[in-house]
């Protein structure tokens, strides 16, 4: 059972020499010699980590119009160091003997899945009912995917790791102080967010920079598992201080979005995240806390949740509005949204009818009910297999097991590093150090589940300000990525 479990995942799968013996690997390196005479490209993958930041650091706050060409020049300075690749990486993965030194291969099978998946969108693109619409879509998704690709490198190295993390939280923690002004100020809401014949009708939901506070809790979910993460790995105090100050005000304004599907998200990353850290630091606690920690930790974690329910009376409303079914507005017109994209699935099961939200406009008024116009299957699950079909579902679906399986190798790879020397001073500055870089892996498990958690009961993953972190999240797990034969020779 073990061994179909690994071949499923692809645990043990020989990319390597997969890809040594395929036509692919002619597409790596032509440009061989142009690179070695480059004196820019002594800092290839520091330019990538360069371009990834602007990213984080501008998405909150400029047009969609602008990420995508930053979009766009990420997946071309990938395609470049792609064609211009030396392979050293591979030579160093054979001959380095220190596993805590090693960097990670540049394919992993997350890219096998995700070049699977985006294979499948292909198709389904160009079987699509309205193929030009289709073709936007797939232009959208081919940016996003390419920006995996270049994370995934350049997220190899810790240094870069840490900065693009960085970059992300300061960006996250201005976003989330504009909201918290919003809160105190007040505002406008831009759009019908609350049931107007509910109590919350005149409750201020915070939207910061983002224009939509579901989008703003969305956006905040990988912010709150990085900063609580960051005062573990950040090593002066005045890191640490601010990390809590990021943890604090991240968590109110979440919570000041009123968004239920931001809520569960929360729960769910921070659920992930206490139990993945239990696990890593469960070898080196007294026995009496290995057993108790986790329910005491989260015992006290459901104990403060329930008092802020019973004391603060918006979020004990909009808590309860969850289990209102059609009595609430909201859930009322996500219910007859899925109705509506199930009957779309059942005439376009196979193929569905391409990706993106201008194919899903053309398609979608032929079956809405009147007054229930969507941009939308409010699902991430129902939006990709409309979009793909049943195939490209079964792609998605294995892309996630592969990806979380992949995370969870990785931490009990990084977890042995420090047992074999706990902290004794025998361990290395670097060995230390891999130890706190791998906290930023459970992060990213975590964060990955709190996301796709909303993106249930939500159309957020779609937006730019939260997809690039969706890939992020994909990124930086793949970045940690080594293969089984590797790992092996350490032993």
């Amino acid at each position: 059972m073990n061994s179909v479990w690994q071949t499923l995942t692809l645990s043990t799968l020989p990319l390597q020499q997969w890809l040594n013996a395929s036509y692919i690997h002619y597409l790596v390196g032509p440009l061989r010699q142009w690179r070695r005479g480059s004196w820019l490209m002594d800092w290839a993958d520091t330019i990538g980590g360069v371009l990834v930041m602007l990213v984080f650091a501008l998405a909150p706050f400029v047009n969609n119009e602008l990420v995508a060409v930053l979009l766009a020049a990420c997946g071309a300075y990938w395609i470049l160091l792609t064609l211009s690749e030396d392979g050293q990486d591979s030579r160093q993965l054979e001959d380095d003997s220190s596993l805590a030194t090693r960097r990670s291969p540049l394919t992993t099978p997350i890219h096998f899945l995700v070049l699977l998946y985006w294979s499948a969108v292909s198709i389904a693109t160009a079987m699509s009912p309205v193929k030009k619409a289709a073709f936007v879509g797939w232009q959208k998704l081919t940016l996003y995917l390419l920006f995996f690709a270049l994370v995934a490198r350049v997220l190899r190295s810790p240094k870069i790791r840490s900065w693009v993390i960085t970059v992300y939280l300061l960006a996250a923690l201005a976003v989330s102080v504009y909201g918290l002004q919003q809160w105190f100020l007040g505002t406008s809401a831009l759009a019908t967010w609350v049931d107007p014949e509910s109590p919350l009708s005149k409750t201020t939901r915070v939207y910061s920079y983002l224009g939509n506070p579901n989008l703003l809790a969305g956006y905040l979910i990988p912010a709150i598992a990085f900063s609580i993460t960051a005062v573990f790995v950040w090593q002066s105090w005045m890191q640490k201080a601010l990390a809590v100050v990021m943890v604090i005000v991240n968590g109110v304004c979440l919570a000041l979005t009123f968004s239920r599907g931001g809520w569960i998200g929360i729960v769910v990353a921070i659920g992930i995240l206490l139990l993945l850290l239990a696990h890593w630091w469960s070898v080196y606690l007294p026995r009496f806390w290995q057993k108790w920690a986790l329910p005491i930790v989260l015992g006290s974690a459901a104990v403060v949740v329930v008092l802020a329910m019973i004391a603060v009376e918006p979020l004990r409303d909009r808590v309860s509005s969850m289990f209102a079914g059609r009595g609430d507005s909201s859930n009322n017109f996500r219910i007859n949204v899925w109705m509506a994209v199930i009957e779309m699935i059942k005439d376009h099961p196979i193929w569905g009818i391409g990706p993106g939200n201008v194919a899903f406009n053309k398609i979608y008024p032929l079956y809405m009910k009147a007054r229930y116009s969507a941009l939308s299957a409010y699902s991430i699950l129902l939006e990709v297999i409309l979009e793909a079909g049943i195939i490209g579902f079964t792609c998605f679906v294995w892309l996630l097991l592969v990806t979380v399986t992949q995370g969870w190798n990785a931490i009990q790879r990084l977890r042995q590093v420090g047992d074999s020397h706990g902290d004794s001073p025998s361990e290395t500055l670097r060995e230390r150090s891999t130890k706190r870089d791998g906290l930023w892996l459970i992060a990213a498990i975590a964060s990955l589940c709190g996301m796709f958690a909303h993106g249930l009961v939500d159309t957020v993953l779609y937006r730019p300000e939260v997809n690039t972190l969706w890939w992020l999240m994909f990124g930086m797990i793949a970045s940690y990525y080594m293969p089984k034969q590797v790992e092996g020779s350490r032993s």
